[in-house]
């Protein structure tokens, strides 16, 4: 299967924001969520998510965003026939 590409933009002890490229097909592979983190999708297309509970399909359009809790674990695919990506920032722990 073909992987999703991670582009690191910024990273620090406060926030991490990696923009996820997929070609059609691409996974990102099976990954926990160590920190609340928040998605802004930079393109429309169709998203599979599969968890050890569930699978289910995303479809939000190019500039929406949503928040997560830590603890999340999926595979997260693009189901769509074209280039998909989005922006995840993620919100680490603070220092002491």
């Amino acid at each position: 299967m073909l992987k999703a590409v991670p582009v690191s933009f910024v990273e620090n002890n406060e926030v991490r924001v990696t923009e996820w490229q997929f070609a059609p097909g691409a996974a990102t592979g099976h990954h926990r969520h160590d920190f609340d983190y928040v998605v802004v999708r930079l393109t429309d297309g169709i998203l599979r998510l599969i968890s050890a509970a569930a699978e289910a399909k995303s479809e939000p359009k190019s500039g929406v965003a949503y928040f997560r809790k830590a603890g999340v674990e999926h595979d997260v695919i693009n189901a769509g026939n074209q280039y998909l990506a989005f922006v995840e920032v993620e919100l680490l722990d603070h220092p002491g």
